[in-house]
């Protein structure tokens, strides 16, 4: 029994380096979250890491993880602040503070599911180390950003160029690739096309920590009235 059961842990294992190594090279055909979207179809199209402008990957660095290029997948600082802070009664926070890398998204957006839990965490864990080791940082970046939702069933950064803007993701300018990682904590609520108080105020800190304009704190959506999403809620 227990090596029929190992037998089937290798042969998953094995068959999840071979998928791994794969996409390494290869774009993904779809993602878990594209398949559990709540809108079909959904808008994705792939396009090279030469095709997105340089500042779409300074932009999501900014917003979701900026020492992605220096850590090895977990950002350690960040998950102690993230629990620190939201064990704080008076905080004010509407949302739960997160600390997962552009590492970690990667890895749930393409193989898990929404939600918490120890269960899930630790599978997102091991995916994340293995990303780490079997690809390099622009890879992550490049899959990241091909796959990433910015919109209710607009995944990647060319749909979102293209839905948003009327114009390739290879031509983005720098406060738009702002507004698009301005969204990318809640794309279901938050939106490019008309961005609220909040969302503006971030895409604004987004811009700064880019080196356009003086960087200022991140601001906070304390009392959760931002835009009503507007055409771009599901």
């Amino acid at each position: 029994m227990l090596r029929w059961l190992f037998g089937i842990l290798f042969g998953a294992l094995a068959l999840l380096l071979l998928i791994l190594l794969l996409l390494r090279w290869l774009p993904p055909p779809t993602t878990a979250y594209m398949l559990q979207s709540p809108v079909h179809p959904v808008q994705h199209h792939w396009v090279p890491a030469s095709a997105i402008a340089e500042v779409a990957r300074r932009a999501v660095v900014a917003s979701e993880d900026q020492k992605f290029y220096t850590h090895d997948g977990f950002d350690v600082e960040a998950i102690q602040k993230a629990y620190e802070e939201n064990q704080k009664s008076n905080r004010g926070r509407r949302h739960p503070r997160g600390a997962s890398t552009i590492s970690q998204q990667t890895a749930k957006n393409l193989f898990l599911w929404p939600g918490g839990g120890y269960f899930r965490k630790g599978v997102e864990a091991v995916l994340t180390v293995l990303i780490e080791h079997l690809w390099n940082k622009p890879r992550i970046l490049e899959m990241y950003l091909n796959i990433v939702e910015f919109g209710p069933g607009i995944y990647g950064v060319e749909a979102a160029s293209q839905t948003f803007f009327g114009k390739p993701a290879a031509k983005l300018s720098a406060s738009e690739a702002a507004r698009l990682a301005a969204v990318l904590p809640n794309p279901r609520h938050w939106s490019v096309r008309a961005p609220g108080p909040y969302v503006q105020s971030r895409a604004n800190w987004i811009l700064g920590q880019m080196g356009y304009g003086a960087p200022a704190e991140e601001p906070t959506d304390t009392d959760g009235e931002d835009e009503p999403a507007g055409a771009d809620a599901p």
